[in-house]
């Protein structure tokens, strides 16, 4: 009896002991697989996050672009609103033309500059091509908005990091240059590489050369765009309304009248 006792009671121990090894590693697999979900978790907002980076800049004849009512309008460019931003545009001091366009933002800054470009290929990878061999020390690299370009640049005896974008769109190329830590990564680079992505590109029809500036101008206001929209329409509701003419009813020679005077006009002027 002794004997069977003991054989009991160790095959019970043994058992237990089973049992709590099989709980151990239960709980470090599901440790592991909660550790691998989170970083998947992670790598695929850190993608979602560079994709919709990536789809803007848009075209303003793109049906999926976004709503530029409350953009600022700097005539190439329309530009989102930005918290906590400033613009500066650069302009020739001669001719007055506005040259580019520079957002800041905390201690980053972003230069916009809109180029024509050819109706079937690509601006970017030739400019891209070009800075490369004039810059030794400039480096290709992959972006959020495809190749990008690391490129130190000496300001009053310092060397700094810049980050230079291109986007190809429907006969303009868009250049990006970002300065400070937005050149390098973090948060003011998320911020300001969002800002790139909402923004909207009018190319216009007026014909340019390949890499010759798309035109801009100073910046126009939401608040000024309405005015102007209303103050359009308000001209046109008084163009359609004919001066001097009688209320009620016409007969056919009043309508005969107001026709000829309407259509004709005076049909030459004498200077004496």
């Amino acid at each position: 009896m002794g004997l069977f006792g003991f054989g009991r009671k160790h095959a019970k121990q043994r058992a237990d002991e089973d049992l709590e090894d099989q709980k151990d590693q239960s709980k470090e697999l599901d440790k592991s697989d909660q550790t691998s979900q989170e970083d998947r978790d992670e790598t695929a907002a850190e993608q979602d996050e560079a994709e919709q980076s990536g789809k803007g800049p848009w075209d303003s004849l793109d049906p999926e672009a976004p709503d530029t009512d409350e953009y600022l309008d700097i005539g190439a460019l329309m530009l989102p609103f930005l918290q906590g931003s400033e613009l500066r545009l650069k302009a020739n001091s001669q001719t007055g033309d506005v040259l580019g366009a520079t957002i800041t933002y905390k201690s980053s800054s972003l230069e916009l500059e809109p180029f024509a470009a050819p109706k079937s290929l690509g601006l970017w990878d030739e400019v891209r091509a070009d800075l490369l061999k004039a810059n030794p020390s400039c480096k290709e690299v992959d972006g959020v908005f495809g190749k990008e370009l690391t490129l130190p640049v000496k300001v009053k005896g310092k060397n700094l990091l810049t980050r230079v974008v291109g986007i190809d769109g429907p006969r303009w190329m868009l250049r990006g240059i970002f300065s400070g830590p937005a050149a390098k990564g973090g948060k003011e680079k998320d911020v300001l590489d969002g800002y790139l992505a909402d923004l909207v590109v009018v190319r216009g029809d007026e014909p340019l050369a390949p890499r010759d500036l798309v035109p801009m101008h100073a910046p126009i206001t939401p608040n000024q765009r309405r005015g102007e929209a209303e103050d359009s329409e308000s001209k046109d509701d008084e163009g359609a309304q004919i001066p001097g003419r009688p209320e009620g009813p016409f007969d056919s020679d009043q309508q005969t009248e107001v026709k000829t005077t309407l259509s004709r006009g005076p049909m030459f002027s004498e200077v004496r």
